[in-house]
């Protein structure tokens, strides 16, 4: 089979990294890939974001399938242009991925399919913003989000209202483009967060692991919201709860689609509140986390390959997707600054040239390019190293050890990533 991956970051790292694993695999592509994916596909200098040159180089290389990586090409359209050329894509079209492109829609989705979510109010001027702050319907402290795709970057958690309404404001103004201009104002919910990932062809659905993510920028859960600055995996839940999440969430995510002419094709990624009234949605995306592909993937038991193309073609098996049971722990390492504007351009030093390390530890590239002196930090996150263990200690031993060998000026990373003592992520 021949497969173009779509993307240069971490998670497209790791897909890279899973995918030529598999035996049915006869030649990776990456478009446009990274140094350290560079090492494991052959490279095409095509955006993630050239629509018409993604189509044009998948029916020219004549692939057999074309996964996505990032959301935006989704969003996009994708997936339904290589559908007018024949050409199966693991990816939603673009009505359905709007279930991450807009936050507005999904909130609406929810509501319409009885999929339990926070209270909600979408906003689309500072007046209408003020007026649902002020309203008390959503209490006292409040998220802000943009609707559109933000690159990680649109959730907002004001500590007050008014700061909140200076938030909601910003964004309808354009601070964050055309992703701000409409807002969603969302009660703060309170709990612990698990991401839930499934595979679906639109009618059968794989359950493909858990994780947990560490968002905000500092220790101990402080600072801004980011990216994500570590993962663990598996995140917490036993079989029963993990099967009450999917009667409550996925399967009628799924269905929703079908039911209203979108069916869903690709990986389905619920980000979960666990409250005490039980697991609410705070988000769908359309697409693997990252970091949370960093995470789950090396934890893989199931050639993913064949189980990508049964759900792009509307075939998908009903074998389950396997995981070891091991744990793993992901830390990323990221520019000082982010997720400010970032430097670019301090060569590495201590990098693999695989992505499997002793330890066992796993090094992603998520932010890095070729320079004149070798590899390059290019952007705010920019290493992901992964350490699996038998239980979360060695794992996290195994992570922080590696990162320890990877320098660059300007280096940064969280030191609490999978600490038993967290009260984050």
């Amino acid at each position: 089979m021949k497969v173009l991956l779509v993307g240069g970051g971490g998670r497209e790292h790791a897909l890279a990294w899973a995918i030529r694993r598999s035996p049915e695999l006869g030649e990776l592509i990456a478009a446009p890939g990274s140094p350290g994916i560079g090492r494991l596909a052959r490279q095409l200098p095509i955006g993630a974001g050239d629509i018409e040159g993604l189509v044009e180089a998948a029916v020219a290389e004549r692939v057999d399938l074309v996964v996505a990586g990032p959301e935006a090409p989704l969003a996009a359209g994708l997936a339904d242009r290589l559908a007018e050329r024949g050409v199966p894509c693991f990816g939603p079209r673009q009505r359905p991925a709007r279930l991450e492109a807009s936050k507005a829609f999904a909130n609406d989705f929810c509501n319409r399919h009885g999929i339990p979510t926070g209270r909600y109010q979408v906003v689309r001027g500072a007046d209408a913003a003020r007026a649902a702050l002020r309203s008390g319907s959503l209490g006292s402290q409040v998220v802000v989000k943009a609707s559109g795709l933000a690159g990680g970057k649109g959730v907002f958690l004001p500590d007050t209202l008014d700061e909140a309404e200076e938030q909601a404001i910003r964004l309808l103004e354009g601070s964050l483009g055309g992703a701000g201009a409409t807002v969603v104002l969302e009660e703060r919910l309170s709990g612990p967060e698990l991401s839930v990932f499934a595979i679906t062809d639109g009618t059968r659905i794989l359950e493909c692991g858990t994780a947990e993510d560490y968002k905000r920028r500092f220790e101990g859960g402080l600072g801004p919201n980011t990216g994500g600055m570590g993962c663990v995996s598996p995140g917490r839940g036993d079989a029963a709860f993990l099967r009450d999440v999917h009667a409550r969430v996925i399967a009628p995510a799924v269905a929703g689609m079908r039911a209203e002419g979108t069916p869903y094709r690709g990986v389905l990624y619920a980000g979960l509140m666990l409250t005490d009234e039980g697991p609410k949605v705070l988000e769908f995306n359309v697409r693997f986390g990252d970091p949370e592909a960093q995470a789950l993937l090396p934890r893989l038991a199931t050639d993913l390959l064949p189980v990508f193309f049964g759900a792009a073609t509307g075939q998908l098996g009903g074998a389950p997707i396997d995981f070891a049971p091991d744990h793993s722990v992901t830390v990323i390492l990221a520019a000082r600054e982010y997720p400010g504007p970032c430097p670019s351009g301090a060569p590495i030093r201590g990098l693999p040239d695989a992505v499997e390390t002793d330890g066992p530890a796993f090094v992603f590239h998520a932010g890095t390019r070729a320079g004149a002196a070798g590899i390059e930090a290019a952007g705010g996150r920019v290493i992901a190293v992964t350490g699996l263990g038998p239980d979360r200690a060695a794992a996290r031993g195994a992570a922080y050890s590696a990162a320890d060998r990877i320098q660059w000026e300007g280096k940064a990373f969280r030191t609490d990533i999978g600490a038993p003592s967290e009260g984050d992520p």
